[in-house]
């Protein structure tokens, strides 16, 4: 998992493997989460999520948050019970939440009643086009959630869904 808040901010925690962000707080925190799998990207399916790795899209992340002055929290986990408790910390540390909950977008009430929970903008993502695959994977819990659905774009989608997170804060803040 990292934590990136802009240019001089990131600091690595060796013991945890985990960037903090320092002196620039400022910034909206927008919670990026991983479901399950997603840390095998490059290596499983590639015909179907493409050879970017997992750390690839990261750094794609790390990159249009800081074109878009946002800090982020890249987190990913195979671990369904830790997803929805690093959805619940977000009520009170982000400003929104990008998910690509993977498999749990099909199977989990329990992430959706955590995402609902949270009060907080979601935008859900997935590499591959879910409409377009196998009948499961068609409906998605998670995106009873969901401001919005970002689908089938590849790992750019991500990039994608942080533009529109600032764009709904930023209206969210005139509307204040």
């Amino acid at each position: 998992m990292a934590f990136y808040g802009g240019p001089s901010s990131l600091l690595l925690d060796a013991t945890c493997h985990r960037a903090t962000a320092h002196a620039t707080m400022k910034r909206p925190l927008i919670a990026v989460l991983n479901g399950p799998n997603l840390n095998m990207l490059g290596q499983r399916q590639p015909e179907i999520y493409g050879r970017a790795t997992l750390d690839d899209v990261e750094q794609i992340c790390i990159q249009a948050a800081d074109k878009l002055d946002l800090a982020i929290d890249f987190r990913q986990t195979n671990i369904e019970g830790e997803l929805i408790s690093w959805v619940q910390e977000c009520r009170k540390r982000a400003r929104g939440i990008i998910i690509n909950p993977a498999g749990y977008s099909h199977t989990s009430v329990a992430l959706l009643d955590a995402l609902l929970a949270t009060d907080l903008p979601v935008i859900e993502v997935h590499i591959s086009n879910i409409h377009r695959r196998e009948p499961f994977r068609h409906m998605s819990y998670v995106s009873r959630a969901a401001v919005g659905v970002i689908c089938g774009l590849g790992v750019a989608g991500y990039s994608l869904a942080l533009q529109a997170m600032t764009d709904l804060i930023l209206n969210e803040d005139d509307h204040q």
